[in-house]
């Protein structure tokens, strides 16, 4: 899962992980989205979110497994 905070998600209509959609996603307020992650990332991926004024220039983004317990 990845919080990032910028401006302009209201209406937001998909979430992109590199070209791979985001599995959920939910806007939490203008300048907040939550995205969960597709399985199969590696390494630095540029996050962007998709709304009605267009896409945004995104945000770099690594994945890491969380810890085995």
């Amino acid at each position: 899962m990845r919080d990032q905070s910028v401006t302009g998600f209201t209406g937001a209509t998909a979430v992109r992980f590199g070209t791979k959609t985001a599995t959920s996603f939910t806007v939490n307020s203008s300048t907040q989205i939550t995205a969960v992650a597709p399985a199969g990332l590696a390494g630095p991926v540029t996050v962007t979110a998709v709304t009605p004024a267009g896409t945004g220039n995104g945000l770099s983004s690594t994945r890491t497994d969380a810890p085995a317990i």
